[in-house]
């Protein structure tokens, strides 16, 4: 049984036990040096200047002086440790919630939103920041209220009176600013995920006149964020200012108490300044906890997503290797559809495929093609049937090796910033510079790339936006290509190709089949097919041919003939009897 992965973040809490604990022990002392200040000026007051003594004076100063400079120094190491807890919390927890975006992105669901990993830093953050120092703290207030009990009990009584009054600002801060605060990230979110369509899309938005429809759409959204987030500033400000004067209320009353208490010679006039400096103290942690109310809030909500995201995408469990496939691969009764889709999209697929054969698949829009593809690299997951390479389903190999012998082409190629060398080796820093080279040539793309500017050192920039979709889609089939794959998916990799390219594909398939590779074409052009032995004809997402690429054309009514741009313009149809 998988453990339950909400418990990974509080593991990495509990990772950091030492290092909290550590803090627990460090406020321990500060909180108790923190007394010599009102101790040392109750004893100028009562002693020194009473006595007159200089020696008692300058002993008393050495000593604070002392007390306070540790104090100093201890804060500093506080301070430091929750830094490095923090970051040891996000060094534990990144890599896993990249994955899960990962993860997410594949089901189909909030592919374009990167708040798990700003959930991270949020965390991260407060734990840095001066959040954690209030909690530290705040044990000590009832410390406190027993110190100036020792002086007296009415003043402890006011100060109690204090403390109470400032806790329940606390909790009405949490209250009244926790919905507007989340009505407002909401809205901030899903304005970041539109200003990220439109950056991605901006040649569009601007060709076709709509970026001003994008503009007024993410603009409704950040103005929402911000009508949301100012009321709970507003709210969290009356708050904040009632609390700040409520303290210095208190302050006063704890003044005049003390005063009227000196009169009556119950306390003498150092016990009254040291009474007003210790509630100071007291109150100051839960003033600063309504201060960093928000940041606590946030950093609680981050946990809880962090953890339902961890929740929903546990961690791959390392399975046993396996031996590379080499021989077949087999589709039995196959019925799928996106991870989150119980419908299948594809259903009834029914063939299988030996070492150096090549399938071609065509059909019509929306057969099924794209979504087979994604099928046959282990994207999706069959909802019925069984996907076998080797007599072995595709979720029982480690995915780590499974990915290796998988070389696939999406329709749409995205490349990554980095070198042309980086992309084709699958960004693998230690990839065979000999490997990259021979990929590129299996690829036809070998002399191309040696016409860039940098030739395979070329920075191909953010997406490969400073190569053409010809280049970027050449470069992406030697990416399939890298590591000798036993498996090839081209889901239409010659969709932005010209002549030469054409030419070039179909030569990788005949050398991919030499090798004794699998090799499946998601086809819309005739080109794409000749290089094939088998044809899978796909409608509304279920297979109506398989078989020997001429058979399936000899059983059709009509043969395959090719629109004017080039792709197929009727599809193969079985006879009817």
């Amino acid at each position: 049984m998988k453990p339950n992965s909400r418990n990974e973040v509080r593991s990495a809490l509990s990772a950091c036990t030492g290092g909290l604990a550590t803090t627990g022990l460090f406020s321990l002392v500060i909180n108790l040096l923190m007394l010599a200040s009102p101790l040392y000026m109750m004893q100028v007051y009562d002693r020194v200047l009473t006595s007159h003594s200089q020696d008692t004076l300058i002993a008393l100063s050495v000593l604070v002086i002392g007390l306070l400079v540790v104090m100093g120094i201890l804060e500093l190491i506080r301070s430091r440790i929750l830094v490095r807890v923090g970051s040891r919390i996000e060094r534990r927890l990144d890599g896993r919630v990249f994955e899960s975006l990962v993860s997410r992105s594949i089901r189909g669901t909030e592919s374009n939103d990167d708040q798990p990993l700003r959930d991270l830093r949020s965390l991260r953050e407060f734990l840095s920041g001066p959040g954690p120092f209030a909690f530290f703290d705040s044990p000590w207030v009832p410390v406190y209220i027993g110190v100036i009990y020792l002086l007296h009990p009415v003043l402890a009584l006011v100060a109690a009176a204090g403390a109470l009054f400032l806790f329940s600002v606390a909790l009405l801060n949490n209250a009244w600013t926790r919905r507007p605060l989340g009505q407002a990230g909401q809205r901030f979110t899903e304005g970041d995920v539109m200003a990220g369509a439109g950056q991605r899309n901006a040649e569009v938005l601007r060709a076709m006149g709509m970026l001003g429809g994008l503009r007024r759409r993410w603009l409704m959204r950040q103005r929402d964020g911000l009508q949301h987030q100012a009321r709970a500033s507003d709210r969290a400000g009356l708050l904040t200012a009632t609390s700040k004067t409520g303290r210095l209320i208190l302050q006063a009353a704890i003044l005049g108490f003390g005063a009227a208490l000196v009169i009556e010679e119950a306390i003498t006039p150092g016990a009254m300044i040291a009474a007003s400096i210790i509630l100071g103290r007291a109150l100051a942690p839960v003033e600063q906890a309504i201060g960093q109310w928000r940041s606590f809030i946030g950093a609680r909500t981050a946990y809880a997503r962090l953890g339902g995201l961890l929740d929903e995408h546990p961690q791959a469990e390392r399975r046993m290797s396996l031996p590379r496939a080499k021989s077949f691969l087999e589709v039995e009764k196959v019925h799928a559809g996106p991870p989150e889709s119980r419908r299948p999209v594809v259903s009834a697929l029914n063939f299988s495929l030996l070492a150096g054969e090549a399938l071609a698949v065509i059909g019509p829009s929306a057969s099924g093609k794209s979504s087979l593809a994604r099928l046959l690299v282990g994207v999706w997951q069959p909802q019925r049937g069984a996907l076998r390479l080797d007599g072995v389903a595709l979720d029982q190999w480690d995915p780590r090796e499974l990915g290796p012998q998988i070389g696939y082409l999406p329709q749409d190629v995205e490349l990554f910033e980095g070198s042309v060398a980086e992309n084709i080796a699958r960004l693998d820093e230690d990839a065979d510079p000999e490997a990259i080279v021979t990929a590129a040539k299996l690829a036809g793309c070998h002399s191309m790339i040696l016409d860039l500017p940098d030739g395979y050192n070329t920075a191909i920039g953010e997406n490969g936006s400073k190569l053409s979709g010809g280049q970027r889609q050449r470069i992406g089939l030697a990416r399939a290509l890298f590591g000798d794959p036993f498996l090839v998916v081209l889901d239409e990799p010659n969709a932005n190709l010209d002549a030469d390219g054409d030419c070039a594909l179909g030569d990788a398939i005949r050398e991919m089949k030499r090798r004794g590779l699998i090799v499946v074409v998601m086809a819309h052009r005739p080109s794409a097919i000749e290089a094939a032995d088998k044809l899978l004809v796909l409608r509304g997402g279920r297979q109506q041919a398989f078989g020997p690429k001429d058979e399936v054309l000899a059983a059709t009514t009509q043969p395959l003939p090719a629109s004017t741009n080039g792709n197929v313009a009727t599809l193969p149809r079985r006879k009817q009897s």
